[in-house]
């Protein structure tokens, strides 16, 4: 293919020629709409650092799932924000914690929309660490057991996925154990296999309350320079049971998106984070960005890395433009 025979822009020409060859589209199939859930009723609370996102009581959350749901958005998960904090993040297992009582009235209300939950006790600890605290660190086994008391009481409420956030080793394969022998082998597992100590976080941890009360998660999370790390964390929890594999964040990470597709073939979720979403709206707010092109541009990269599914808070906002075409 030489110039002039082969001239690429004869197919970048206009939109329907643009259209016809382009090879990643979006689809509102792509998307999980990330939920904060809170105490309350009819209380809708702003999160300052993240405009557009709010801590929603469960009756807010059941609005916002059932437009979701007419937007054909096929998911959302949860992530709570307890009335009440301790050292062993109580409210995180509790039959009627919050994320809970929301997971069974969201599947009362709207039965066909997925329902996936964040399995992790930082938003429900008083130090706001991932786990138990012992000696200044997470102790990893004693983790696991109240992870596994979380994921069955979700299971028990109604969850179609959870999705174990905290970075303990082997807490997907404990996790997997008890739901088969609890009679929940229907409930699969999205785990946050390659999770990153990154600074993208902060604007989640306003919205989720869950800023550690000293030290950092670099113990538990995975250090950003390491990439061939990521693989073997990714595989060992392939190997536990886990039926979907996530990376986060997503934006500086695309290389490990590729790769964990590229390796194993699995089903991939990539999550667009809240530091990534931030720097957009604020970029875009004071008029560096078209805000609605990089919105696009972002999502269409990370499903091109090779992302099956995407955790983005712009899941609305892409699905209403779909739903509008």
């Amino acid at each position: 293919m030489e110039f002039p025979t082969y001239r690429a822009r004869r197919l970048r020409k206009n939109e329907k020629l643009r259209a016809m060859v382009r090879e990643t589209a979006l689809s509102a199939n792509d998307l999980i709409y990330p939920l904060f859930v809170g105490p309350g009723k009819n209380s809708a609370r702003p999160v300052p650092s993240m405009p557009g996102v709010a801590q929603l009581s469960v009756d807010r959350a059941v609005q916002e799932c059932e437009e979701a749901g007419s937007l054909g958005i096929p998911a959302v998960i949860l992530f709570g924000i307890p009335e009440r904090k301790d050292g062993q993040g109580s409210e995180a297992y509790a039959d009627d914690g919050v994320v809970q009582r929301a997971i069974q009235e969201i599947k009362r209300k709207i039965p066909e929309l997925l329902v996936m939950t964040d399995v992790c006790l930082c938003e429900y600890t008083d130090h706001g660490h991932c786990g138990v605290v012992k000696d200044g660190d997470v102790d990893n086994d004693a983790t696991i057991e109240l992870l596994v008391k979380e994921a069955l009481s979700h299971a028990r409420a109604g969850a179609d996925v959870v999705a174990p956030s905290d970075m303990m080793d082997g807490r997907v394969g404990a996790i997997r154990k008890a739901l088969d022998q609890d009679g929940f082998e229907q409930v699969a597992i999205m785990a946050y296999a390659a999770k990153y100590a990154s600074g993208f976080y902060a604007p989640f941890r306003d919205a989720a309350e869950s800023t550690p009360q000293f030290g950092d998660r670099r113990s538990y999370q995975m250090d950003p320079a390491n990439a061939d790390e990521a693989l073997r964390e990714v595989e060992l929890d392939i190997r536990e049971g886990a039926d979907i594999v996530m990376v986060k964040p997503a934006m500086a990470y695309l290389d490990i998106v590729y790769r964990v597709k590229q390796k194993f073939g699995y089903p991939v979720a990539a999550y667009n984070v809240s530091g990534e979403y931030s720097m957009i709206k604020a970029a875009g707010k004071n008029g560096w960005i078209d805000e609605r092109r990089i919105m696009w541009e972002v999502l269409t990269a990370i499903k091109r890395a090779g992302a099956d599914m995407i955790l983005t808070y712009f899941a609305k906002n892409v699905a209403r433009e779909l739903h509008a075409r």
